[in-house]
């Protein structure tokens, strides 16, 4: 279902974007950056957590933190991360094939202004293997993303 919802929202949003499938596990950043061959910070990894009574995803380049501070600071608390269950229910999508296309809920995204540092990203596509290849203002502008600054990238 997951997948076939990221299809689907993917021909009535994007036609232009192509499906990657790697047939090899991308469900996480290390994975995903060693099966396509680019540095961790283009994996565009999509968080779910939830501040106060508010769920949210949020994207970030794939070496960047959620920052406790600076999340409280923008969004008025501390995050906690979704359980498997609880991202399975709000988003349609399980662990390590989250993404914010074709959701089963409508959720406030978020994108991190860390993503800025790259041409093209890669976000998961519905599943544990696939993907696509998009440019960070295009993948915040097809989703109604809200820019934010709430990431901390590695030393």
């Amino acid at each position: 279902m997951s997948a076939q919802s990221v299809l689907d929202w993917i021909a009535a949003q994007a036609p232009d974007l192509a499906l990657i499938d790697h047939s090899r596990s991308t469900a996480t950043v290390a994975e995903a950056a060693e099966v396509l061959g680019v540095e961790p910070g283009r994996i565009a990894k999509t968080l779910a957590f939830r501040v106060g009574e508010t769920a949210y995803l949020l994207i970030a380049r794939g070496d960047a933190r959620l920052g406790n501070a600076e999340c409280k600071a923008e969004l008025g608390g501390r995050p906690r991360m979704l359980n498997p269950d609880e991202t399975l229910a709000l988003t349609g999508h399980a662990v390590g094939g989250v993404c914010p296309f074709g959701l089963a809920s409508d959720l406030p995204i978020l994108a991190d202004r860390s993503l800025l540092a790259y041409p093209t990203v890669f976000p998961a596509a519905g599943s544990r293997t696939s993907s696509v290849e998009i440019a960070p203002e295009r993948l915040a502008e097809l989703v109604g993303a809200r820019w934010v600054e709430i990431c901390r990238l590695p030393e």
